[in-house]
């Protein structure tokens, strides 16, 4: 079975071509992609096959491409443009690659619904990979961070912080418009288009895809066990990513049921008497509670505390070439030899 068609037709060659390019980079796209200078070149193309998405500039709409079989038109605005276009949504055309494409699949996420049996046929299996710790100041969230962006230099991984305080947004030096407690809004809301409301929220930091996290430590413990199993199973199962790395924390209901959706769980330890007692007493739990098959998943980790000389904007990515970043793609090698 093939992907949709998204095509972006833009008469400016270079724009084109180069939206192109960025949109071929992104692994977590679910659509076949086709770039088109001309509107010949289009309405060629789209008299012989369906397009399901397309993003066009205004300068390049005409009532040639109206008559075409299209599924959603989104115009790419230069920030004025005739009347008679205003009955399609827009996206500014001069603002960065990431943020028009986050803004096109907010937009075709708020009516299309995905097709369940689309992505399966398309994609590898999902893997599931936990990083959590019963003890604190173990620098879980620098390891999943950094695990993230060693797997996502060659394949296609989405990172999820379930903690009370993340604090993301000091640490990317960002506002988010949407979040992880719109995701879960939508979840409880049983919307049919999950999956594309979710990509119109995707942000990126050295080719790893995030979602940003909750800023209410409320939507984390208000959230039941059903609701994260849900958005769990349909990442999985419908959308683009190869892997899934959720940074548990603490706070969440039903800790031990999504340790047990993992394949594997990263868990940074530490060697003193106190955590060690402490690791005992968690793995006791896991015994008495009917869990004792998470044991098997779990692989301890003693992650290097290193010292960044980077600011804070600017530490995840760095991040990558730490002593941190040698110690993970040395496990990633490690797990890959094993299999």
């Amino acid at each position: 079975m093939k992907k949709n068609v998204f095509a972006v037709c833009d008469l400016e060659v270079d724009y084109a071509l180069n939206f192109m390019e960025y949109l071929n980079q992104k692994r977590n796209i679910p659509f076949e992609i086709q770039a088109f200078t001309t509107v010949d070149s289009l309405t060629a193309y789209g008299e012989k096959v369906h397009i399901e998405l397309l993003l066009i500039s205004g300068k390049a709409m005409c009532q040639r491409v109206r008559e075409l079989d299209i599924g959603k038109i989104i115009i790419l605005s230069e920030g004025v443009h005739p009347p008679e276009l205003d009955q399609y949504p827009s996206v500014y055309k001069y603002q960065s690659s990431a943020n028009v494409i986050r803004e096109v699949m907010a937009c075709y996420g708020e009516e299309k619904a995905v097709e369940p049996t689309v992505y399966p046929v398309l994609k590898k299996c999902t893997q599931v990979l936990g990083v959590y710790s019963p003890l604190g100041r173990c620098l879980k969230t620098s390891f999943a961070l950094t695990l993230g962006q060693v797997l996502a230099r060659e394949k296609a991984v989405l990172y999820l912080n379930l903690e009370e305080y993340s604090g993301f947004g000091r640490l990317m030096g960002k506002e988010y418009d949407h979040n992880l407690s719109d995701l879960l809004y939508y979840v409880r809301q049983g919307s049919q288009n999950l999956i594309h409301r979710m990509n119109g929220m995707i942000q990126t930091v050295n080719n790893l895809d995030y979602i940003p996290p909750v800023q209410t430590p409320a939507d984390i413990r208000g959230t039941a066990w059903e609701d994260w199993e849900q958005l769990i199973r349909e990442i999985v199962r419908d959308s683009s990513y190869e892997i899934l790395i959720l940074d548990i924390g603490s706070g969440i209901d039903g800790t031990f049921q999504m340790l047990d959706l993992c394949s594997q769980i990263y868990m940074p330890v530490l060697a003193d008497s106190i955590s060690v007692c402490k690791l005992e007493e968690f793995e006791n739990l896991l015994k008495v509670w009917d869990f004792s098959q998470v044991l098997s998943k779990i692989i301890k980790v003693k992650p290097p505390f290193h010292m960044g000389n980077s600011s804070m904007e600017t530490y995840t990515e760095g991040l990558l070439w730490s002593e941190l970043g040698d110690y993970v793609r040395k496990i990633v090698k490690k797990n890959e030899n094993e299999r």
